[in-house]
């Protein structure tokens, strides 16, 4: 078939690599000049299967009311008179009872293996480069009882297969000594060594190269109007360019917008559950790698983590809820370099930090959404949340199973229209 992709970050760009290997004419558009310019750009750099618990879990609830108030808060909310933002946020809660919880990360755990074994063997086959470390995910707790509700998940996590072991202080420094600084700030943790980081937008843009190479054709700096559907299919994308606006038409079509993926399917009926979660970074480069970390950390307390990416640190996290800003706020840009500091007191940098935020598409459950939609042609795989990088080979690869009539390796609740 003739295939139209929307969107050019890694989950549009793997899955039009998937739809090429499957044998169909894949085009793929973005407003941006090339691909993997926004959320993929530089985002946290884990391929953390190990980070499957949904922020919607039981333990959550009192952390909300903690954070109220703090514009540093690991979860900032905004409230705003948005009817759609309000009955996501009901939806969240319900998502925290204790067996959606466990169903939900279930879901994920099989997708986020599956996952990350499509990406080793895309690593293996194509030989890309991306910074990428395979030395696992150390996750760091400073409170005993957050350490204690993680051995919960950990145990949840290792019925459906997941390798999260739970380890003392001793084990997490002799893991990354690079935590030696801030020994008495921690209670324990817990390691996934089969977890790996890398720079999801040197990734993208390298597998882009190789769909190119393909026969993908991409047509960037190209602005997605809206899509036009006749009866239950789609008829069209209206889209416009320095050339004027055009309508591009296909057999079939895949929504990859990330959290813009609402905007255009709200006009054709279709409801998508994703929210525009505003994720911060900041990048360091390195004047002295010995006292950096090389394993990759989650904090969870303050829902940061750390990536070493060649010779720069990769500091991402937070979820703020305002709606589309991109406005970068001081106070949340501040609390990344002092917990930084507070972690890594030895870490010596040269320049200043780069900072940079971007809108994740978060679902109340935290399960993306991938399948066919209520239009027999347009097909979505969207609302990745904070496991985009995580999740992107694994969800193109069943979406072109999913296209292709067939079924898809991993158990997930895929849309079927």
């Amino acid at each position: 078939m003739r295939i139209l992709v929307l969107g050019a970050g890694v989950v549009g760009t793997t899955s039009a690599w998937y739809l090429r290997a499957a044998g169909h004419e894949v085009t793929v558009v973005d407003r941006q000049p090339a691909p993997g310019l926004e959320t993929s750009f530089a985002n946290g750099g884990q391929i953390s299967v190990s980070h499957a618990e949904p922020w919607a879990n039981p333990h959550v609830l009192p952390r909300l009311l903690k954070w109220l108030g703090r514009r540093d808060a690991p979860l900032l909310w905004h409230w705003r008179p948005d009817v759609r933002q309000w009955l996501w946020g009901l939806r969240f809660l319900r998502e925290c009872l204790p067996g959606r919880t466990e169903a939900n990360i279930a879901a994920i755990v099989g997708l986020a293996l599956y996952s990350r074994q499509q990406l080793q063997q895309l690593r293996a086959d194509l030989g890309l480069e991306y910074d990428h470390l395979q030395r696992g995910i150390l996750h760091i707790y400073t409170d005993r009882d957050e350490l204690a509700a993680a051995m919960t998940a950990a145990r949840v996590m290792a019925r459906h297969g997941l390798d999260r072991e739970i380890v003392d202080v001793q084990a997490c420094l002799a893991i990354e000594p690079a935590l030696a600084g801030a020994a008495h700030l921690l209670v324990g943790g817990d390691y996934t060594p089969s977890d790996e980081s890398g720079d999801a937008h040197l990734f993208t843009r390298a597998l882009a190269e190789r769909a190119a190479a393909a026969g993908v054709v991409f047509r960037y700096a190209t602005e997605i109007e809206r899509i036009a559907s006749r009866g239950n299919r789609v008829a069209g994308v209206v889209v416009g360019d320095s050339q004027g606006p055009a309508l591009l038409t296909a057999d079939a079509y895949v929504l990859a917008l990330g959290s813009y993926s609402p905007l255009l399917a709200r006009p054709l009926g279709i409801g998508l559950p994703i929210c525009p979660a505003k994720g911060y970074s900041a990048t360091l480069t390195l004047a002295d790698t010995a006292a950096a970390p090389s394993v990759s950390i989650t904090d969870d307390e303050r829902k940061l983590v750390f990536s070493r990416l060649g010779n720069r640190l990769r500091i991402a996290g937070t979820a703020e809820f305002a709606g589309y800003d991109l406005g970068l706020d001081a106070v949340r840009c501040q609390a990344l370099i002092d917990r930084t500091r507070q972690l890594f007191p030895r870490l010596e940098i040269t320049g200043e930090p780069t900072y940079w935020c971007g809108l994740r598409p978060a679902t109340p459950s935290n399960l993306p959404c991938i399948g066919r939609s209520r239009l027999d042609n347009l097909w979505l795989n969207t609302g990745h949340g904070t496991l985009g990088w995580t999740m992107a080979c694994g969800s193109a690869a069943a979406l072109a199973d999913l296209v292709g009539g067939r079924r898809p390796a991993p158990e997930f609740p895929f849309l079927r229209g």
